[in-house]
């Protein structure tokens, strides 16, 4: 078995798969335990009390309790849908992005930056 193990680590290209995906879990397992500034865990924690057996408290679980603590990956890909949907409405109300989002390629770039 170690065999087959030292086999998968002389490999260059899978090697370097292996540990970026092991670095990425370390950076998503730190991520999870960095709370956002400005929260009251006191307060958080006294909410999430009253959550279990609820939706809430599904999603909780989910999130591995990254959301009970209130953690900077427990926002996940929300923001960016967010800032996205606005952006697509703002298309149609500010000139300004009507005019780069007729613009093609070069304004849906710059949209997104």
């Amino acid at each position: 078995m170690f065999d087959k193990i030292l086999t998968v680590f002389s490999i260059p290209e899978l090697r370097r798969r292996i540990l970026f995906t092991l670095g990425m879990l370390a950076v998503y397992r730190v991520g999870c335990h960095v709370p956002l500034p400005g929260v009251d865990r006191g307060v958080l924690a006294q909410f999430f009390q009253g959550t279990e057996g609820t939706l809430l408290g599904l999603v909780s679980s989910f999130t591995g309790g990254a959301l009970e603590r209130m953690t900077v990956f427990a926002l996940g890909i929300m923001p960016y849908i967010s800032a996205s949907i606005i952006l697509q409405l703002l298309q149609a109300v500010v000139p300004y992005f009507e005019k780069l989002a007729k613009e093609g390629e070069e304004g849906r770039k710059k949209i997104n930056q």
